[in-house]
């Protein structure tokens, strides 16, 4: 490859505002430090950083079945008792707690990673960070690891469009 490489970086100032509860070990803030960080060595002005666009309910719906995609965007901490059984069904509880915005949290994370493969896809870019994402342990139909919403799954998918193959490594 020849010439400077285009680094694409996404990034939503309301990541660090989530919260999965006390003692959990999943914490958004983290992506607000990695994100100071970023600023305070001033490795920012070697990217570009776009604010990830929200993951609507359709493009999660490309890997996620419509059931448990919907049960993700109406639970909330207030209305848990209502959905138990759905609740047990889809693994959401000690490992993946039902937290405040939790759904926006996804949107955001799912949101970066597809940006960031559009970006690759239409040669806007040579490299694509987004540190709200990664959460690959999430399955079709229910959470696992942290996970609800496969962003990983679902950037594969944008970049299936435009290559016949995508190889993943998780380090």
């Amino acid at each position: 490859m020849s010439g400077k490489q285009k680094v694409c970086y996404f990034y939503d100032s309301e990541v660090g505002n989530f919260y999965y509860g006390q003692g959990h070990p999943m914490k958004p803030h983290r992506i607000r430090m990695a994100h100071n960080l970023l600023l305070n060595y001033g490795l920012y002005k070697k990217m570009e950083i776009y604010r990830p666009m929200h993951a609507k309910y359709d493009e999660i719906c490309r890997f996620h079945s419509e059931e448990y995609a919907s049960f993700l965007k109406v639970i909330t901490p207030d209305n848990m008792a209502d959905h138990a059984k759905q609740l047990q069904r889809f693994n959401v509880g000690e490992d993946c707690p039902v937290f405040d915005g939790m759904y926006q949290f996804f949107q955001i994370s799912a949101g970066g990673s597809i940006g960031g493969a559009v970006k690759l896809n239409r040669k806007q870019a040579d490299i694509a960070i987004n540190w709200a994402g990664g959460l690959h342990h999430a399955k079709k139909c229910e959470a696992s690891g942290f996970c609800y919403v496969n962003d990983i799954v679902l950037s594969i998918l944008e970049l299936l469009k435009h290559h016949p193959r995508v190889l993943y490594i998780d380090i």
